[in-house]
Order: structure tokens, then sequence, then C-alpha cells
């Protein structure tokens, strides 16, 4: 593959750069949260890991749900039909959140059952968290499924200023909702001064739950109203189309059974760890909101790939397509290979904002460093191009590629490092660098046969 001529293109940039604030303030507070929860201590964090693996399995599910209406909208507009796509989006939004709704009542009433077969071998108070903060944070599946969706198809539109704006602001309640919950605050020193009680896992699942609400009510409320690209106005004469449904869910449910079975491999090999005790389980946590910020540019191009491919593929120019996920690609490898220069050597005191304990540090630092190695190639091949081929309409060979990789690669290597050849979480770590490696060769493999 040759570098493209033109090293800077506006039409991406203009797309992809408020996404890439967005995506590096969610991501950066993020890690403040998790470095706010990790103060309570490792059996803390370690809970809000677990169940964080748990939610990022079912998120990320309604984030594939969404992929259906970000394609459609951003063929739909690439051909200029703005009434076809603001009905796509309605019905994508209803469908949704019948899916959620179900999705969330099952979790409710199976929530027993399915954290403590998962972390059975967890320690009790840790286990004891994980229930807490799995009570509240799941009942929020809905409006995610709704804010997601919505934002989604707000960007297969063209429009990314706005999920921007409301991400933003939700973030910036929830660090000031979790720092205020979690540890209490006082205000006066008078016998009528206001005392907040720390609240400590409960006070990080109730700020979460509080944000993600206004999340939604926000990005609804939006579109209701209307933006230059998209007005749904209110759902009174809302009819199921069963034209557009089919053309979502043929893109939706293909992305949603790659990322069940993707996400359920990742939290078999959390399942590795939680055996591993609570210094692995903390470690791999830690490392892995370390990397979330590695990877922020990649993951700005990603969602910025699936809209402008889909567009290209809506006017049907499929070598503009292409174009845009080679110079992408490009683009992600430089970024990251910037971010591992300025952070490989303070990667220690990255570690130390999290945790005071030198074997979390150490280790921690140990996996996010391989990470800094890895990823600028391996990583931008298996996730940006899938996003791309997805745009396309691709969603098959995606889904096929991801889960071959994941439970061929990732699970079973993963395992062999990890236990028999005794790596400790190290061993899951580079089981995943396979996975991404193989699944970035057959991706490239498959754009060089066309679209």
């Amino acid at each position: 593959m040759t570098l493209p001529k033109n090293w800077i293109r506006k039409d991406v940039l203009k797309l992809t750069i408020p996404i890439l604030l967005e995506q590096t303030f969610l991501m950066s507070l993020g890690v403040v949260n998790t470095i706010m929860a990790s103060r309570i201590g490792a059996e803390a964090v370690s809970a809000i890991g677990m169940v964080d693996s748990i939610h990022f399995i079912f998120i990320a599910f309604f984030s594939a749900l969404a992929v259906g209406g970000t394609v459609v909208v951003a063929q739909l507009t690439g051909l200029g039909k703005t009434e076809q796509a603001n009905d796509a989006a309605k019905q994508a939004l209803f469908s949704g959140f019948v899916i959620s709704v179900f999705v969330t009542v099952v979790l409710w009433f199976c929530k027993d059952l399915l954290i403590r077969s998962i972390y059975s071998t967890a320690e009790p108070a840790v286990l004891k968290n994980a229930f807490l903060y799995f009570d509240i944070t799941v009942l929020t599946y809905p409006l995610i499924c709704l804010s997601t969706i919505a934002n989604g198809v707000l960007r297969g539109a063209g429009d990314t200023r706005t999920p921007m704006k409301i991400n933003i602001i939700i973030n910036a309640v929830n660090l000031i909702l979790s720092y205020t919950l979690i540890y209490g605050l006082n205000f006066g020193g008078s016998a009528e001064s206001i005392h907040i009680p720390g609240m400590g896992v409960k006070g990080a699942a109730i700020a979460i739950s509080i944000a993600r609400s206004l999340g939604a009510l926000f990005v609804l409320t939006v579109l209701v109203r209307g933006t230059k690209q998209m007005r749904l106005g209110w759902f009174g004469k809302f009819k199921l189309n069963i034209s557009l449904l089919k053309s979502i869910f043929g893109i939706g449910i293909p992305s949603s059974v790659e990322s069940l079975m993707f996400n359920g491999g990742k939290q078999i090999t959390q399942v590795f760890i939680v055996g591993m005790g609570t210094i692995s389980i903390a470690s791999n946590y830690i490392a892995g909101s370390m990397n979330s910020l590695l990877l922020i540019p990649g993951n700005a191009l990603c969602i910025a790939a699936t809209t402008m491919v889909g567009q290209a593929m809506g006017r049907r120019d499929t070598e503009e397509a292409a174009s845009l996920m080679k110079y992408m690609i490009w683009l992600a490898v430089a970024a990251q290979i910037v971010m591992g220069l300025v952070t490989y050597p303070i990667t220690p005191g990255i570690a130390g904002l999290y945790s005071q304990e030198p074997q979390i540090i150490r280790l921690a630092s140990q996996l996010f460093r391989m990470s800094l190695i890895v990823s600028p190639i391996a990583w931008s091949w298996s996730f940006l191009l899938p996003s791309g081929l997805k745009g396309a309409g691709d969603v098959k060979f995606t889904m096929i590629t991801s889960v071959i990789g994941m439970w061929t690669f990732r699970i079973v290597l993963g395992y062999l490092f990890a236990i028999p050849l005794k790596l400790g979480v190290v061993g899951i770590w580079l089981g995943m660098y396979v996975d991404w490696i193989v699944r970035g060769i057959l991706y490239g493999l498959r754009l060089r046969s066309g679209l």
C-alpha cells in the first residue's frame, strides 16, 4: 500500500476533529473516574472493572445495532434523500429502545446467576461491590442505547459537532457528580453547612447513571427539534417501515452478533484474569484505562470512517471509499506512534495516578508499554478497516473474521500463555495482540480485493 499524495484532506479533518475532541474529553474523564474509583481501594476498582466488562458487552451490542442506523442514514444522505434518512433514524431509535428494554429486564432478573457464575473466584468484598454497582448502572441500558443510536444517526448525516457538544457536557457532569458522590462534600463550616456523605462505589454508579440519563434527554431533544442535517419531529405519527428496518437490521444484526461473540470472548479472558487475584484484576483494568488514551485518535477515525465510507458508497463511489480507508489507516498509525513516544517514558507516573501499590503500578506499566509498541500497526488495521467495511455494508465478512480471531487466537492463545505457560495477565494481552495481527491481515486482503 502506498501513502496518499494528499497528506491533509479537509473533508476527513472536518468530520473527524469534532469526534476527536469528543473522544479526548470522554476518554480523559473516563480515566479520571477510574482514578477516583481506584482511590477507594483495590476491591472497589476491581469490582467496577468486573461489572464494566459485562456492561461493555451490551454497550458494544447497542453500538453495533446503532451501526445499522448510522450506515443507512449515511447512505441515504449521500443520495440526497433527507426525508428517508429521517425516517430511518426513527426506525432505528424505536427498535433499539424495544430491544434494550428487553435486555435490561432479562439481566435484572438474572444478575445473581450472571455475576456469581462468571466471577465465582472473586473475593467476597469485590463481589459485594460488584452487585452494588451493577444494580444501579444496568437500569441505564435503554438510555445508553437511545443516545448511542441518536448520536450515530447524527454522525451518519454528517453532524459530528452536536454529539461532541452533548458528550462534553454530560461527561463534565459525570466528573463533578462522581467526585461529589464518591468522596462526599462539605459546604461551609457553620452549623448550617451542607454535608454530602461519600458513598464510594454506590456514588460512582449513581453519578454515571445521572449523566447517561441527561445525555439521552439532550440528544433526543436535539433530534426532535431538528438540526441542519436532521429533524425527526414528534413520534405521534410514527409507523414501522419494514423496508427500512430490513436495511437497518441487515447491517445491525451481523454487527451485533459480531459484537456479542467478540466481547463475550473478551469476557472469558476476564474470567481467566479474575482467577489470578485482585492485583491482576486491578492492573488489567488500569492498563486498559490508560490504553484508552492511546486509542483516542484511532477511535475517532473509526467513527468517521463508518460515516464517510457510507456516504461515498451511497454515491456509488467505491474508489473514493477505498481511498478514504487507506488514508485514515495511515493517520491512525501516525497518531498512535506520536502518542506512544510521548507516553512511554512517563508510563509508571501515569499508573501511579491510579494506585499507590507498587505491584499494581509495575504490572499495569508493563501491560501498557507492550501496547504502545504493538498498537500503532496492529490495532489500526484490525479496528479501523472493519469500521470502513461496515460503512460499505460489508458486515458479514467483518463478523466472521472478528469471531474467528477472538475465539481461535485471543481465547485459546491467551489461555495457553496465561495459565500453562504461567505468564499471567501478560499472556492474556499477548493473545490479544495475535488476534489483532491476524484480523488486520485478513481485513487488508479484503480491501485489496475491492469493495
